[in-house]
């Protein structure tokens, strides 16, 4: 089974999710501020990280950004907050999914779950002679090696970005709403989904494009949602 890191300041959080996680099967790491939350990273082998946002120290944005330099694990952060700023602040320092305090521990456990499924999807490569390779202009998809590149230079996404660009280029020139892009990538119900589709795709296009505000590839279609330009 995974290893998951659980950060939080508040120790009666974390000894909560460690017995719902355990109870699945999982190997707890624990951590109580941002920094010793990098320095277990860097020491152990970890699939996921469940981290909260305010925290002495280090706090979960800052240690977000840190981690994401060098690592493309799945972050889901908790925050007591449930304004859609902060919401949209935790996905745009690279977090793929956000749980609000309080919480339900079945939830939380479901949404681990998901983001693994995804993550190890991610990471099962098959021989490239069997390869799934999707391509438009400079931009290729190999969906058996799970590699983006750009002019043939590897672009590194996280696993949300990876799955939501490989399913718009699967079918390029489909223009998918905002709803349906939510409802394929996450397998659930789309609700007040746009700021959260709309900060993922603005990173695909940081990392693919030449100029995000002028794309080549992922196009918006105004009041209808967005596609993969098909380029010859």
């Amino acid at each position: 089974m995974a290893n998951i890191l659980v950060c939080d300041d508040d120790k009666d959080i974390v000894e909560a999710i460690s017995i719902y996680l355990e109870q699945e099967g999982y190997t707890i790491f624990k951590a109580y501020d941002g920094l010793e939350a990098i320095n277990v990273l860097r020491s152990q082998k970890v699939d996921l990280l469940i981290i909260d946002i305010m925290m002495p120290k280090l706090d979960g944005i800052r240690a977000t950004l840190k981690i994401r330099e060098e690592n493309p694990l799945p972050i889901i952060i908790l925050s007591a907050k449930s304004e859609d700023a902060d919401k949209i602040l935790g996905l745009n320092v690279g977090a793929d999914d956000y749980v609000t305090k309080p919480f339900n521990p079945l939830e939380l456990v479901a949404r681990v779950k998901s983001q693994l499924r995804r993550y190890t999807r991610l990471g099962a490569a098959v021989p490239q002679e069997s390869a799934h390779v999707y391509e438009t202009g400079g931009l290729s998809v190999n969906d058996d090696l799970k590699e983006v590149r750009v002019d043939g230079e590897l672009v590194k996404l996280t696993p949300i970005e990876y799955n939501i660009l490989l399913l718009l280029m699967k079918n390029q020139g489909r223009v998918f709403s905002i709803n349906q892009i939510y409802e394929n990538i996450w397998n659930e119900e789309a609700v007040a989904a746009d700021n959260t589709v709309a900060v993922h795709i603005r990173h695909i296009r940081e990392k693919i494009e030449i100029n995000p505000r002028e794309p080549r590839y992922l196009k918006v279609v105004w009041g209808l949602g967005y596609k993969v330009e098909k380029i010859s």
